[in-house]
């Protein structure tokens, strides 16, 4: 994919100081009012904060330490410059170390990665040529898979129909209804919990839902594909997954013209189905009433099937090679219940709710992901305003939300490079502690505490910098970012940098993650963690 030689040019002309990575920091920055630290992994007693543009020592500081962590092996120091507050540009400079690469003090610090990250979801378009321009590359795809799909493995043999449009899942070209169900719940969430500052954010995306915000705009490009993922029966169920029967090789998709397939269906993709429309259905509303109306009526069709068919309907894979998500649907048909209860009041939707919480102990998870999504089911009914609810129900939810979150900020603070998902790591784990996020920012909503944003903050800080590997996990942003993740446009287009904004999945030790194309389980990029990452830095944008 790409020469070692240019990788070590690359790497010179963009960090100038990499000598000094044993100053592991968010190499983007820190918000003026919010925590700012740093860690090193050897000896040292002081620091000083050193201006840019003055050369001036600004703010100077002891650091505190040592404290052993096991899984990394590792005794570190803490250096910690929270009370300075002035904006500007600065860097570390550590007696016996040496200096930090240079990063911003300011409120608007997150606000490029932000929006970069959520172009990467434009960049994912199915269906349609994509233009990007960043540090001086023009990265772009050709219309793909307009050919999607067939409809030989639901019945119909030989016959399509459209199935074009959506987001390429991950770094393959399929596109999978369950994992879209928890990618899509969480951008939405993005939206309802940080809407005045998103509602700003200029994607520079085609005007493909005039009257959009750009962000809800992108949001529907996808709510557009899954629409179609519905049978057209009229039964409700919907299509697992729409892909080839294998994968394709690293290739762009626009040069991938394998036939494509609607897969036969399962529960959990139809509960999904319908979390995803009484979601859209909320808020597209303000933006088009009549796209909204349809995004409901349908959820109500899928819904209605699966209360006539409760019974647990696997996907089988058959000849299919391409992603599984096989899950069970308890925690999907949760979810939907939940979420069309919220966008329409339905007392038997409450009910279906409110029996099927009660079933899991209204237990809240810090370890989340598109296997089980009851969270977004929990957080919606937590949040709601709408009248109905068991309020002793309502009282044990939040008090486990509180819970949950106070021993995710106990193990961000335990943790030496602030990673909250404590020892926990596997395919996918960086999406995870993004996600985690999430969990933080509604228990702030229902009982104000800093504490639970600078634990976000803190998660943050370790995906762009301030982690064992004193790198960024995503592409482009911050200081020695992935150059080889899992993803056939990177590996395809001849471009040595990959496509921007992508955060990769992470190592399945603390000290294992390896930058690699080949490695899947540790590089690949994926939209249910990139909505993790979106919604973590959408908390902190400031316009």
């Amino acid at each position: 994919m790409k020469k070692p030689v240019l990788l070590v040019f690359f790497l010179m002309s963009i960090i100038p100081n990499l000598f000094a990575q044993n100053i592991h920091l968010n190499s983007l920055g820190f918000l003026t009012d919010d925590s700012k630290t740093a860690v090193i992994p050897q000896s040292c007693t002081s620091f000083k904060l050193v201006s840019v543009s003055t050369g001036d020592i600004v703010f100077e500081g002891e650091t505190t330490g040592p404290n052993y962590q096991k899984d990394v092996d590792q005794e570190v120091w803490r250096l910690d410059f929270s009370a300075f507050q002035k904006p500007g540009r600065y860097y570390l400079k550590v007696p016996g170390v040496g200096k930090s690469g240079e990063f911003e003090i300011g409120a608007d610090v997150f606000n490029f990665a932000a929006k970069t990250s959520m172009r990467g979801f434009y960049l994912w378009r199915c269906g349609m040529a994509v233009d990007g321009e960043f540090a001086g590359n023009h990265y772009h795809q050709d219309a793909c898979h307009l050919n999607d799909a067939y409809e030989d493995y639901i019945g119909k043999k030989g016959s399509k129909r459209d199935g074009t449009g959506g987001w390429h899942d991950a770094g393959d070209h399929g596109k999978y209804v369950v994992n879209a169900g928890i990618s899509l719940g969480v951008l939405f969430y993005a939206w309802e919990h940080f809407q005045p500052q998103l509602e700003k954010m200029e994607l520079d995306i085609p005007e493909t839902a005039p009257g959009f915000p750009d962000f809800l705009k992108e949001l529907k490009w996808e709510t557009d594909w899954i629409l179609k993922m519905q049978y057209p029966d009229g039964s409700g169920r919907v299509s697992h997954k729409l892909t080839r029967t294998n994968f394709s090789d690293f290739i762009m998709a626009h040069d991938d013209d394998a036939k494509r397939y609607f897969t036969d269906w399962s529960s959990a993709a139809t509960a999904d189905f319908v979390g995803i429309m009484a979601m859209a259905a909320r808020y597209f509303k303000p933006y088009d009433a009549a796209y909204a109306k349809k995004c409901l009526d349908v959820a109500w069709v899928s819904y209605r099937f699966l209360q006539e068919n409760p019974e647990y309907k696997r996907f089988e894979q058959g000849d299919f090679k391409t992603g599984g998500y096989q899950t069970k649907d308890d925690d999907d048909r949760l979810w939907a219940a939940a979420e069309l209860w919220a966008t329409t009041g339905d007392e038997d939707c409450l009910r279906d709710y409110e029996k099927r919480a009660a079933e899991i102990d209204y237990e809240i998870l810090e370890n989340w992901d598109w296997q089980n999504v009851s969270n977004l089911a929990m957080f919606t009914y937590a949040l709601s305003s709408r009248d109905g609810k068991n309020s002793e129900i309502e009282k044990t939810i939040k008090k486990n939300i509180i819970a949950n979150a106070e021993a995710i900020v106990e193990k961000g603070k335990s943790d030496v490079y602030s990673r909250a998902l404590g020892g926990r790591y596997y395919w996918g784990c960086n999406g995870t502690v993004a996600r985690q996020t999430v969990n933080l920012q509604v228990a702030n909503l229902i009982q104000p505490n800093p504490k639970y944003k600078q634990a976000a903050i803190g998660i943050v800080d370790h995906i762009f910098g301030k982690n064992y590997y004193s790198r960024s996990y995503v592409t482009g942003l911050g200081i020695n970012p992935p150059m080889f993740p899992h993803d056939r446009r990177s590996g395809a287009d001849k471009i040595e940098a990959p496509w921007p904004g992508y955060l990769v999945g992470g190592g399945h030790s603390a000290t294992d993650w390896v930058d690699k194309e080949e490695s899947y389980s540790h590089n690949e990029i994926a939209i249910n963690w990139q909505a993790a990452l979106v919604y973590a830095l959408a908390g902190f944008v400031s316009y």
